[in-house]
């Protein structure tokens, strides 16, 4: 292991976990809309709900990176 790298804590260990399972289910909420869009007659109202929950996931995604890399200003 590289002395510059700090040990993970089992907090940060837990919030990679939960970000790469809000990654894979935002990654899931994007082919689902994108399948719904094809059809011939889409169902706009589940669409519009599917993309209010993807909002939501990414801003629970940026909340959690900014938990794991803090804004630094130097």
């Amino acid at each position: 292991m590289n002395d510059d790298t700090p040990p993970v804590s089992e907090e940060e260990a837990a919030l990679h976990a939960r970000l790469n399972e809000l990654r894979q289910e935002h990654a899931d909420l994007s082919a689902s809309i994108e399948a719904l869009s094809e059809v011939a007659i889409p169902d706009q109202l589940l669409i519009a709900r599917l993309k209010r929950k993807k909002l939501a996931l990414k801003d629970e995604i940026v909340k959690i990176e900014d938990q794991i890399l803090p804004d630094i200003i130097a």
